[in-house]
């Protein structure tokens, strides 16, 4: 049976993947911006699709970074009080808001984004502006991929902290993976 310390690190693995993915869909973002300015102000060409691509990368790049910052400690939390905490206490902390707060939540995202992207989809929905992308369920299906992965980077969170009870971690700082 894998231990919860391995099954940690492979979630962590793919927190750390979305990472990387994210930051490729950001690049893309810049360079979408950049030739969409450029465009616009020398060619004085403007196109409604290139806009709502930017619009698309932001929102895929955002929700599937989201897992990384969880998995970095990056996400939102009322700090001022949690870093004064101890260790055991902080994961007592990230114990109980992942299993009350974080699981719950993803789950009823994922759950009516399903239907959100599978309606997209079957009305054909696209853009309602001329030369918009078409296949607006592409990036509806985001919604419910990025709230998988959201749970998913929670049970690493969960394993984080039951770890950290067991005695396994030393030290809580996010170690980016070595290459």
């Amino acid at each position: 049976m894998m231990n919860l310390l391995s099954l940690e690190q492979g979630i962590n693995r793919i927190s750390d993947g979305l990472g990387k993915f994210a930051a490729v869909l950001f690049l893309l973002m810049l360079l979408n911006v950049f030739y969409d300015v450029s465009a616009r102000y020398l060619f004085n060409s403007v196109s409604i699709g290139m806009q709502e691509l930017e619009w698309h990368l932001f929102a895929a790049m955002f929700m599937l970074g989201i897992p990384f910052a969880l998995r970095a400690g990056s996400h939102v939390r009322v700090d001022i009080i949690y870093d004064r905490l101890s260790r055991n206490r902080r994961a007592w902390i990230d114990i109980l808001c992942t299993l009350f707060l974080l699981f719950p939540f993803t789950l009823l995202v994922a759950w009516y984004g399903i239907g959100f992207a599978y309606e997209a989809y079957q009305i054909g929905e696209g853009s309602p502006d001329p030369g918009g992308l078409p296949q607006r369920w592409v990036i509806r299906s985001v919604i419910t991929i990025a709230m998988v992965f959201n749970f998913i980077s929670g049970i690493g969170l969960l394993l984080h902290s039951i770890n950290i009870l067991r005695g396994h971690h030393q030290d809580e700082v996010y170690v980016p993976p070595q290459h």
